[in-house]
C-alpha cells in the first residue's frame, strides 16, 4: 500500500531581475493508495506546479514529499503524468505511442505488443491501432494518452486538466471512461481541474487551494454514492460549498492585487 505525503512543501520560482515568485507555500497533504483526489483552485494557484513536484519533475524549494516514507527526489517508477495537451508523437501510430514508454524501458517486443494490444482493447481503440494522432478526435487522443499511462501499470496517475480542451459531450464521455478505468485498475489519481462539477463528480476528496501563493484552504470528502450525476440529491450542496470557497479566494486575490496596485501608485507618486 503506497501513501503519498507532502510535508510543508514550498516552491519558489526565480524571476527576472532577481525577483522571486512564490508559487506554493506550506502544502501539507496525504493521499492514500487507490484514492481519487481532485485539486481545485483559482488560476495561477500552483495546482500544476504541485503535480510536477509530486511527480519529481521539479525540485522542492522547501519541505519534503514522500512515497511510503521514502523521499521523492526525481521521477519515480510507477508515477505517470497525463497533461491537458495529450503530447502524442505525431509521427508514431497509436500503438507505438501507447508502447513508447515500454520501449524506452527495453521491455521485450513480444511482451510490449501483448500489453499494448490488451490496453487498446480496454480503451476501445483496437481498430485505430495503426492510425496517426491527426486521424483521431480529441477524445480519442486523450484515450490514447490515458492508455499510454496505464500500460505501464502505474500506482499513481497525475492528471493536469486532461479534459479542459474537450467539448461538453466528449468531456462527459471521458469522465465516465476515466471512472471505469479507475474502478478496474485502482490507481491513485490526483486530478487538477477548474470545474467544480467535475471535481464533485469524479473525486473521493476535493482539495481546494488558495490564490497564489497556493496553500490548501479546505478539504472536502464527497460522500455521494457512485455512479454520480449532477442532478443527484446532495450534489448541489457540495457545488455550493466549493463555489463559496473559490469565490472567497478569487475575491481575496483581486483585493490583494488592487491593494498592491494602489501601493505601487503611491510609491511612484512619492
Amino acid at each position: 500500500m503506497t501513501t503519498l505525503a507532502c510535508h510543508s512543501v514550498g516552491k519558489v520560482w526565480p524571476g527576472a531581475g532577481g525577483l522571486a515568485v512564490t508559487a506554493l507555500a506550506d502544502i501539507n497533504l496525504t493521499v492514500e493508495n487507490g484514492e481519487f483526489v481532485a485539486l481545485l483552485g483559482p488560476s495561477g494557484c500552483g495546482k500544476s506546479t504541485l503535480l510536477e513536484l509530486i511527480a519529481g519533475l521539479e525540485p522542492l524549494s522547501s519541505g519534503r514529499i514522500t512515497l511510503d516514507n521514502k523521499p521523492v527526489t526525481g521521477p519515480e517508477p510507477g508515477v505517470v503524468m497525463v497533461f491537458q495537451d495529450h503530447s502524442l508523437f505525431p509521427w508514431l501510430s497509436v500503438k507505438d505511442n501507447v508502447g513508447f514508454g515500454l520501449a524506452m524501458k527495453k521491455v521485450p517486443k513480444p511482451e510490449r505488443e501483448e500489453r499494448v494490444a490488451k490496453m487498446l482493447s480496454r480503451v476501445r481503440l483496437s481498430k485505430f491501432a495503426d492510425h496517426r494522432p491527426h486521424q483521431l478526435s480529441g477524445g480519442m487522443k486523450q484515450r490514447v494518452a490515458i492508455a499510454r499511462a496505464l500500460v505501464e501499470s502505474p500506482e499513481f496517475i497525475m492528471m493536469d486538466e486532461p479534459f479542459a480542451a474537450l467539448d461538453f459531450q466528449t468531456r462527459v464521455l471521458m469522465q465516465r471512461f476515466l471512472l471505469e478505468v479507475w474502478s478496474e485498475f485502482k490507481p491513485t489519481i490526483i486530478f487538477v481541474t477548474h470545474h467544480i462539477d467535475e471535481a464533485v463528480l469524479l473525486a473521493d476528496r476535493v482539495v481546494v487551494m488558495s490564490a497564489g501563493p497556493g496553500r490548501i484552504v479546505e478539504e472536502v470528502r464527497i460522500d455521494l454514492p457512485r455512479p454520480r450525476r449532477m442532478t443527484d440529491p446532495g450534489f448541489n450542496d457540495y457545488r455550493t460549498r466549493l463555489t463559496e470557497t473559490l469565490e472567497r479566494e478569487v475575491m481575496r486575490a483581486s483585493d490583494d492585487d488592487g491593494l498592491a496596485a494602489i501601493a505601487g501608485s503611491v510609491s511612484d507618486a512619492a
